[in-house]
């Protein structure tokens, strides 16, 4: 504890007094200082706020990385089941399909043409606009689709 002046034998000379309260000064300070960071809720909240915020941006960055794995596993089992599914089915059943696919693509074809003359500049631009978030976002919307259909699927089932 801090000795009081008249307590203190050896601060007898002005100048020693001087020293020591100058020296009280500067801890009161110190201590006022701490109590005001105690205090101070708008910075302490700000500080916890950047901390939770870090947080939750590591998380992200952990649950992004698990999202891709998953949906890499994902596809490749995918393309597994279906070069399975393709090995079983019949010859004829193949070039039936195969002669589906090719007609779907030619009236894809043929719906952008005709979507590119007839469709009003903006809404061409809006659609382009979609399709190019759509590539640049292609395992995200896999990601999604895919838990949309085991949720799908669990539901069925357990109704089912």
């Amino acid at each position: 504890m801090t000795q009081l002046p008249h307590e203190d034998e050896s601060a007898g000379t002005p100048q020693e007094l001087r020293e020591q309260v100058e020296r009280t000064r500067h801890e009161l300070a110190g201590t006022v200082e701490a109590l005001a960071a105690k205090a101070d809720v708008k910075a302490r909240a700000h500080d916890k706020a950047t901390e939770v915020k870090d947080q939750a941006a590591a998380k992200a960055g952990e649950l992004k990385e698990q999202a891709a794995v998953k949906v890499k596993e994902l596809r490749t089992k995918a393309a597994d089941a279906a070069s399975r599914a393709q090995d079983k089915l019949p010859e004829p059943v193949r070039d039936k399909a195969a002669l589906a696919a090719e007609q779907a693509r030619a009236q894809a074809a043929r719906t952008g043409r005709a979507w590119e003359e007839k469709a009003p500049e903006p809404m061409r631009a809006t659609a382009a606009e979609g399709a190019r978030m759509a590539r640049n976002h292609r395992a995200v919307l896999l990601a999604a689709g895919g838990t949309a259909v085991l949720v799908w699927w669990a539901c069925h089932r357990r109704n089912g």
